[in-house]
């Protein structure tokens, strides 16, 4: 039975990085059906902003229908009375509460440091539910919400995550001693699932520490799995990727327990929009793991080979990672590269 994605294009660079993780995996003979539907910002303003969600009706049908969702970076504008951004509604939605993105270096774009761990956000809860409330004129109010249950699932993907990958250690980012219940909460799931799937150690470091000790010695934290709440890993897995010298290079998935979507970690970028200036890297590896998860591994498995060859050799890369490729040449040479390796 032929496995469904539904593909939101996004607004900025969205639509010129998903062409290019279309074509990558058409590259490869990659056998889903890829359904391209509205979704963002810009589509929300060409309607009127009349709609209540960037997410048109017929765009939510086509998910609910689908057995994957690729998600093109989104704008979510700054304005009152604005829709919940793309990201956070489809995470709510379909309880995506796994927010993973692995950090790795390329030896080219990062000579000095040689890093491979994954950062693991629950996306569902936290300061992301976007309850706030005004109390007076001086006064608001913003409710971070944590529950048990929320976090036992979560702990236990973790743990799943550090089983299949042999990874022992879970770093688990708090600020204990001063949000002391709903930190608490967050901190004894992680310690009981680990105690559940054994052989695991769980480390809790605090958020400002993280953060230095990140910049300082990120080696430290090879093959350990670093595990936080919302806003905390929102925070820490956008430094990790100015450390591997991009985030144009983060590729990630928002896992539930039966949907998934994929995006690159990057936003719109509006400033470089349609001038074929963009990394299509994170873009291209997230559909490589969307085909995966609808299984295909092999094709995951050629493109990752294609897109590190690509990057470590450096003649068609873009200005971001030290060259002068377009996205289009950067895009064909990957083509290139992960063609032969399915044949």
């Amino acid at each position: 039975m032929t496995k469904k994605a539904a593909i939101i294009k996004g607004d900025g660079v969205g639509p010129e990085i998903v062409d290019s993780m279309i074509r990558v995996l058409k590259t490869c003979n990659s056998q889903i059906e890829l359904i391209l539907c509205e979704g963002g910002s810009e589509q929300w303003e060409r309607s009127g902003r009349k709609d209540p969600s960037y997410i048109p009706d017929a765009t939510m049908k086509l998910l609910e229908e689908s057995n994957a969702c690729y998600k093109g970076p989104t704008t979510t504008l700054p304005i009152p009375n604005a829709p919940r951004s793309v990201a956070v509604t489809l995470r709510q939605k379909f309880e995506l509460y796994s927010n993973i993105r692995p950090i790795k270096t390329y030896k080219r774009v990062t000579p000095n440091h040689d890093l491979d761990f994954v950062c693991f956000r629950e996306a569902t809860e936290g300061l992301y539910t976007g309850i706030e409330m005004q109390l007076t004129d001086d006064v608001a109010i913003a409710i971070r919400k944590i529950t048990r249950s929320g976090c036992r699932r979560f702990a236990n993907a973790t743990m799943d995550w550090a089983k299949k990958y042999n990874l022992n250690k879970v770093v688990a980012i708090t600020k204990r001693n001063i949000l002391k219940i709903t930190d608490g909460i967050f901190l004894e799931e992680m310690q009981n699932a680990a105690q559940r799937y054994g052989g695991i150690e769980v480390q809790e470091l605090y958020i400002d520490n993280m953060m230095q000790q990140l910049v300082i010695n990120p080696e430290q934290f090879n093959g350990t799995v670093l595990a936080s709440t919302n806003l905390f890993m929102d925070i820490v897995s956008e430094l990790a990727s100015g450390v591997i010298g991009s985030i144009g290079l983060v590729y990630s998935s928002n896992m539930g327990d039966r949907f998934a979507m994929f995006e690159a970690a990057h936003g719109s970028a509006p400033t470089i929009a349609r001038q074929n200036k963009v990394n299509p890297t994170a873009a291209i590896l997230s559909g490589a793991w969307m085909a995966e998860y609808l299984g295909e591994s092999h094709i995951k498995d050629a493109i990752f080979r294609a897109t590190e060859q690509v990057i470590n050799e450096g003649k068609y890369v873009t200005a971001d990672i030290g060259g002068n490729a377009s996205t289009t040449q950067m895009t064909d040479a990957i083509c290139q590269i992960a063609e032969k390796q399915i044949k």
